[in-house]
Formats: structure tokens, sequence, C-alpha cells
């Protein structure tokens, strides 16, 4: 499957922003999926995850209760909603397919990964 992260950009603290990542070559709905970052000198850090039919997320703890992730397998699109921006949100968004049914938050599980998407806070 091919995954193509988008809607990142540079925005204020305590702007929203949407992340979009559209599959190709095959359906998301057997995967499940995450959403990772990394700033510039830091590693890949997991941020949210869902699983196939969406009855279960999870959440970094920086982001919990301001970022939203969602799928609509229909679409072949998986989401990132992201609220109250803040300066140290910023990175680059990758968006990945793990053929796992439960969701998992370390990078090398994850056998799909698409090209991110820049998202620059400024406070």
């Amino acid at each position: 499957v091919q995954l193509q992260a988008s809607g990142g950009g540079v925005v204020q603290s305590g702007d929203s922003l949407r992340l979009s990542c559209a599959a190709s070559g095959r359906t998301v709905s057997g995967y499940s999926m995450g959403w990772f970052r990394q700033a510039p000198g830091k590693e890949r850090e997991f941020v949210a995850g869902i699983n196939r039919d969406e009855s279960l997320k999870k959440y970094v703890p920086s982001v919990e209760g301001r970022f939203t992730i969602s799928r609509d397998n229909a679409k072949n699109v998986v989401y990132l909603q992201m609220d109250s921006l803040r300066p140290e949100d910023t990175a680059v968004y990758y968006c990945a397919a793990d053929t796992s049914s439960i969701i998992r938050d370390l990078p090398r599980t994850y056998t799909f990964w698409g090209r991110g998407t820049q998202v620059t806070v400024s406070s």
C-alpha cells in the first residue's frame, strides 16, 4: 500500500490543522494505522494510532485531548485532527500502516510509510 500524508503547514500556537493520509494500491481497512512525528535531532515518535474498525484509539500523552485520529475506510483515508497546537508539536508528520490488528507504538512494527508533511507551530 502506498501512503501520502498531506495537510501540514505553518500555523500559530492555538490554531488547528487536519492531516490526511491517502492510501492507494490496497485498502487501508486491513491495517491498523498510526501517525508519527519527527522533530529535528529527535527520534521518530508515536503520536496516535487507530485499529482497523476504529473501535480503539491510542495517543501519546502529550497530545491526548488535543489530537483526534479517525479513518474513513470507504475513502481509504486516515485523518489526524490537531487542535490547540503548540510550538512543541512542530515536526514532520508521517502516517504508517501496520498489519497487526492491535495498535502498536514502535515505528519498526509498521510496514508501510508515507512521505511526511511538515507542521510548524509558531509561538
